[in-house]
């Protein structure tokens, strides 16, 4: 018989589970339905593939985060974009045109999903004991692609039922979505709101030319994770005069000391979130610790894919092998990882399972230096197949290992009071590290050849231990926090 406090922790991962299917499930509506329909009536690939722009809404959400954190109420955040959604499907039920209805409808449904991000992973936070943080996320990972498999049933179900029944099954599941995110749990009473009204904080920005400048190499990212996410050179001048200002403030800002305002603007609605977070001991360096945590993963990631074609490997077994077995190798790794965080707290967890997450890249050097140059056409031997598929199913299993604590560490670290916009804040600048990666990937891999790249990426993953005493104080000061608290 379980005791009181494990049947808690069992509700507890279990609407953790339920939730994070009611987040994966509407990204694979935007990603796998709405691109399947639209091309079967016959959208030219070129629209369909500026379908992009709108789903910058996950790259920028945290520009609206702190909204979600003013208000609050969590809970209600998620139903109202669940309902608001569903409405949507049904309007693509009965709606069939590509018009500009259409594509306000989509640009509305990424909207309302990233704000049904934002409102999920601020609950999650907030109802979350540190401890529970790693198999929480291993759950995450796993329900998340659950959502998204539900996603591909509904797109499969067109095929029998017709569009107009799949989108009634979609607007369906999202009600339920709604109904169920209603039915969780009270998430715990935390301060929130802001004692700082809009135009008292842009005067006390006005008065710090340091949190000036923060916010405008804020905005220089937003810009850079937009243009990244459509595929657009941002231009150099404008790029430049925003580093170099924005540089220029935060000097101006530590000669002129300003700490009386800075303290003001991190009570903001709108930036205090950023200005509180950046204003702790040893934040600067733990950025850097998030950004290149990944790094060795995102740098492999981007060119697997194109080194399985340039392999000899068809598309199906692709899609066989590096997709859809990896789908269930990396929930099962996100489970084993949530699991090992929770037993060996989170800074072992971090760097142990950082290792970890870098073995595939020595594995796919090998597959590389067996297989490269391949010859077209010629025939993959048995051992040959082996040895990448032995590199896929690695990739995938670790990648859900090293994604649970790195997740786990995120969550930890946030000011529950602020939960929904820092942690928005920090996923965007994983985004912005996994960005420069793919860019970079593609030069790598064609002037120093698959093995000799792989072999680098490898080298990827330790520069981010370097930091890992900053991670440590951070921890613990948390925990110091949370003790006193």
């Amino acid at each position: 018989m379980s005791s009181p406090a494990e049947g808690s922790r069992r509700s507890r991962l279990l609407w953790v589970s339920i939730l994070y299917f009611a987040e994966g499930l509407p990204y694979g509506l935007f990603a796998d339905v709405i691109p399947v329909q639209w091309r079967e009536q016959g959208v030219p690939l070129a629209r369909i593939g500026a379908l992009s722009l709108l789903g910058l809404a996950w790259t920028l959400k945290f520009l609206w985060a702190p909204a979600i954190d003013h208000v609050r109420r969590h809970r209600r955040w998620m139903a109202a974009a669940d309902i608001a959604m569903a409405v949507i499907a049904l309007f693509f039920a009965w709606h069939t045109s590509f018009d500009t209805a259409a594509w306000f409808a989509v640009g509305g449904f990424t909207l309302l999903s990233a704000t049904n991000d934002i409102a999920i992973d601020g609950y999650t936070i907030d109802l979350l004991p540190k401890d529970e943080m790693g198999i929480a996320n291993g759950l995450r990972i796993g329900f998340y692609r659950v959502g998204l498999l539900a996603a591909g049933f509904v797109l499969t179900l067109s095929s029998f039922i017709s569009w107009r029944g799949a989108y009634l099954i979609a607007a369906g599941l999202l009600v339920v979505n709604a109904i169920a995110c209603l039915n969780a749990p009270q998430e715990p009473a935390v301060a929130g709101g802001s004692a700082l009204g809009f135009q008292g904080e842009l005067r006390a920005l006005a008065r710090n030319p340091a949190a000036v400048g923060l916010v405008l190499l804020l905005v220089l990212a937003a810009l850079k994770l937009g243009a990244d996410g459509l595929h657009l050179p941002l231009p150099p001048a404008l790029v430049w005069a925003l580093l170099g200002i924005g540089l220029l403030a935060l000097l101006l800002g530590r000669r002129r000391g300003g700490r009386a305002e800075l303290a003001e603007l991190r009570r903001g609605p709108m930036f205090g979130a950023l200005m509180e977070m950046l204003s702790r001991p040893g934040m600067s360096v733990v950025l850097l610790f998030i950004l290149t945590y990944k790094l060795a993963e995102s740098a492999l990631g981007f060119m697997v894919k194109p080194f399985w074609v340039d392999a000899g490997f068809s598309a199906a077994e692709i899609g066989l092998v590096s997709v859809n077995i990896g789908i269930a190798l990396s929930i099962a790794g996100g489970l084993v990882g949530g699991w090992a965080t929770d037993r060996l707290g989170l800074f072992r967890a971090l760097w142990m399972l950082g290792f970890v997450q870098a073995l595939p890249n020595l594995v796919y050097y090998a597959a590389a230096a067996l297989f490269m140059p391949h010859a077209a056409g010629s025939p993959i031997t048995d051992s040959e197949r082996v040895v990448v598929y032995l590199a896929s199913a690695t990739e995938s299993f670790a990648s859900g290992v090293g994604t649970s604590a790195f997740l786990a560490f995120l969550m930890a670290i946030v000011n529950k009071r602020r939960s929904a916009a820092e942690f928005a804040l920090l996923s965007s600048v994983f985004a912005f590290s996994r960005s420069l990666a793919g860019f970079a990937s593609g030069i790598g891999a064609a002037r120093l050849g698959y093995a000799h790249y792989f072999l680098l990426t490898f080298l990827l993953a330790f520069p981010a231990y370097l930091f890992l005493p900053w991670v440590k104080q951070m921890l613990l000061r948390v925990e110091r926090f949370e003790t006193a608290d």
